[in-house]
Order: structure tokens, then C-alpha cells, then sequence
């Protein structure tokens, strides 16, 4: 929360999400179950309440919807950058920071790339609870042979949910899943092994707010750490809000009256100003997104790995990054090396960051 404490969106965001106090791992297959205290404040947000938060301090008509961006270039003669819509519009941007997803139009346009994905199918959404929900202020992560699902409470009456099963080898099965509903009935078929409660929240969610992801993007944590995201005016965004914060303070500081309409001169001497803060701004980013990417990598790479040393060292990096939370228990470890088991009974079950990331992902395929 605490680019929101410096947004100034803190308190209210706080009014809409509970605390979450305890991490709650459970692995089905070991009969194991582990509580483990949250170090710090984690709450689960929904997107349409930080979207309203951050609109409501915005000048009417600073935001456009529908705007499906086609491509973008550089007008050297107005000193910006042009937008084109799906719809033949036009947008001249002085600046652009492109926060666009994994389809990004921005990130074409750096020449970073298209991004990789994990072979992994995700489904997601929110149940409600008339009378309040049973589960208290605890983040479970469950565990069983190729399939995971986490719980995280919104309120005392909401609560979200992530269900992953790993994607079928076969090339027969993977372009049938190219229907959203196809996918979601694949993922769900492994409910009737959880415990009844896991099945019942996920049958009783609200159909308007569930999303079947059939391929979960990411970029390298090597693709962050080497690749560029700065050309001229334009860059990108990846932990948004943090972004966010960084981004101002360092465009206040080098053009600290704003961008403004003027004589040529002036906007060539705006340009350099807006060149040097956004090179900033990427210098002081790149680290933290880096291990951010790492993390999420580690995270991503243990879930499908299907060696140990792989298992082993991505352990390693999870408890360098300072995850204290990861624990992989070692009975039948010598048993895990076959086939297609994606998620194994002693691998890492999915940290609360790749969840967030996914979930963050909603909206985005």
C-alpha cells in the first residue's frame, strides 16, 4: 500500500479490502497444512475500486474509453507522438507511457518483443457470501497433483479465487482451448478432488466477474534487465502504481511547470527535459522491476519444472529474494520426477505476488 499512501488513496482503498493476516498452505496428497504470519500489509483490491479511486481525481474527460490502440509513431514536426484506433481516430501524445498489456503496442514500439507465456491455464473470479464467508482473514494456498487453487478474502462478504492446472502436452487438446469455455471446463474438472468448500465457492461465483486466462504472458527477468524502454517520449509501465509515483516525481522535477504549448524552441527544450526524466525514471525502475520479473519467473518456472536441480535452484532464488513463505517439504521427493506433473506435492505452492500478477491480468487477454 504504500504507492497508494503517497497517491493519497490509501485510507479510502483500505475501507474496501480486509486485512489479510495468515498465510494457510495446504498440500492435499501429504496431508500437510502450514500457517505462516504475513510480514506485511496485504490486502486483496479489486480492480474496479482502484480504477475508481484513481479516476475520481482526474479532471473530467482526461480519460477515453473504447480507445483500442492499432499503432503508434513519432511526428518529428509536432514534437509527439501519434496514436491510431481500431475506429481511423488519431491521438497526439507529448508523452506516452504505455501500461497496455501483453498485447502492448508500446513495447512493439521499443522493440522488446513479443512476451513468452507459461503453459499454464488459470481460472478466476470472485463468489459472494449473502450472510459472510467462513474463511476469516487467511490466504489459502492448496495444492494437489497438477492443479492449485488460492482464496483470498476481498471482505467479509467477498472473496477471490485462482484456480490453475497445467496445459495438456498434446497439440489436439491445446488448440481446443483456444474456447475460453473449452479451457475453464478442462481446469475445473480436477474440483472434485478438493475439499467441498473449494468446490462449492468456485461453482457458486458470479459468471459476470470470472475470466478463463488459456495463456499467461510474462517477459523474462533477462528481457527486463537488458531490454529498452525508452525511445525519445515514450516509455512503459509494469507495477503501475509504483511506476506511477516514480515517474511524476522525476517529470516534476526536470519540467517542474508542466507540459505546455509553445513556440518550437520551447517545445525542443521541453523534449530534452521529458527525454532526461523518463531516462531517469527508467535507471531508477529497471532494478526493482528486475527482481520482480525474477520472482514471478521462479515462481512460474517451479510450477512447470520437472527436474529437481530446476526445483532446487529456483528454491534457492525465491529464499535470496527474501520469500520466507516458500517451503517444500521433502517426504517423496526421490518420487517426483514423472511425467507431467506440473505442480508436484513438493514444489513451491504459488506465492501471493504470482497470484496478484495474475490477477492484475484479468483485463488484459
Amino acid at each position: 500500500m504504500a504507492s497508494s499512501e503517497q497517491l493519497g488513496l490509501a485510507t479510502e482503498l483500505r475501507e474496501t479490502a480486509d486485512i489479510i493476516t495468515m498465510y494457510h498452505n495446504v498440500w492435499q496428497k501429504q496431508n500437510k497444512t502450514t500457517l505462516n504470519p504475513t510480514r506485511k500489509e496485504l490486502r486483496c483490491l479489486k480492480r474496479k475500486d482502484l480504477v475508481e479511486a484513481l479516476a475520481k481525481n482526474l479532471p473530467v474527460g482526461t480519460i477515453r474509453f473504447g480507445c483500442h490502440i492499432s499503432k503508434n509513431f513519432e511526428d518529428s514536426d509536432c514534437h509527439c507522438t501519434v496514436l491510431s484506433t481500431v475506429d481511423g481516430s488519431t491521438i497526439k501524445a507529448r508523452v506516452l507511457i504505455g501500461c497496455d498489456g501483453a498485447n502492448s503496442m508500446a513495447a512493439q514500439y521499443l522493440g522488446l518483443g513479443s512476451p513468452s507465456h507459461l503453459p499454464r491455464l488459470v481460472h478466476l473470479g470472485f463468489t459472494s457470501y449473502l450472510h459472510g464467508h467462513p474463511f476469516g482473514t487467511r490466504f489459502l494456498r492448496f495444492a494437489a497433483q497438477d492443479f492449485a487453487v488460492g482464496r483470498m478474502p476481498v471482505n467479509e462478504n467477498l472473496v477471490h479465487f485462482f484456480v490453475t492446472r497445467s496445459s495438456p502436452s498434446t497439440p489436439v487438446h491445446v488448440l481446443s482451448f483456444t474456447n475460453e469455455s473449452t479451457a475453464r471446463e478442462y481446469v475445473l474438472e480436477k474440483l472434485q478432488d478438493c475439499p467441498a468448500e473449494i468446490a462449492e465457492m468456485v461453482r457458486r461465483c458470479d459468471p459476470a466477474e470470472t475470466k478463463t486466462l488459456t495463456k499467461v504472458r510474462y517477459r523474462p527477468p533477462w528481457q527486463v534487465m537488458l531490454g529498452r524502454f525508452q525511445r525519445g517520449t515514450v516509455t512503459g509501465g509494469s507495477a503501475t502504481l509504483e511506476d506511477a509515483v516514480v515517474l511524476a516525481r522525476s517529470l516534476s522535477r526536470s519540467v517542474p511547470d508542466g507540459v505546455v504549448d509553445g513556440s518550437t524552441s520551447n517545445r525542443e527544450l521541453e523534449e530534452k527535459q521529458i527525454r532526461s526524466a523518463l531516462g531517469k525514471y527508467v535507471r531508477e525502475r529497471r532494478p526493482r522491476l528486475f527482481l520482480l520479473s525474477l520472482e514471478s519467473f521462479a515462481f512460474g518456472t517451479l510450477l512447470t519444472a520437472k527436474s529437481l536441480l530446476k526445483k532446487l535452484v529456483c528454491v534457492a532464488v525465491l529464499a535470496l529474494l527474501g520469500k520466507s513463505h516458500v517451503v517444500m517439504p521433502t517426504t517423496n521427493v526421490a518420487a517426483s520426477s514423472n511425467t507431467r506433473q506440473m505442480v508436484p506435492v513438493q514444489s513451491q505452492v504459488i506465492g501471493p505476488r504470482f497470484f496478484s500478477h495474475l490477477v492484475a491480468s484479468m483485463n488484459k487477454h
